[in-house]
């Protein structure tokens, strides 16, 4: 019985997906993970649940984050990017 190869299988989905999803705001582009590490879940899961601000910052790092600081963006607007990143990656982030 053959094994599963993980290694295959990462480099299957991010064939599909690539390394990064991106959205566009006001004519800037910003690029989130198709996939977290570990690390990066654990962090996650050290948020409260309402720190929007934190998780973004986390997945867009520190210097997309001075970026997207910048724009006058909405809750709704939050919301509706990491519902298309969730449909598109299969992370489900900020789903209630």
């Amino acid at each position: 019985m053959a094994s599963f190869d993980v290694n295959a299988a990462r480099a299957q989905r991010l064939e599909a997906l690539g390394r990064t999803w991106s959205f566009a705001l006001d004519g800037d582009t910003f690029e989130l993970p198709t996939e977290l590490t570990r690390a990066t879940a654990k962090e996650l899961r050290g948020l409260d649940d309402n720190d929007v601000d934190g998780l973004l910052r986390l997945l867009l790092g520190e210097q997309q984050f001075a970026r997207f600081e910048r724009h006058e963006i909405t809750m709704q607007d939050i919301a509706a990017i990491l519902e298309a990143y969730g449909k598109e990656t299969g992370l489900g982030l900020g789903e209630g």
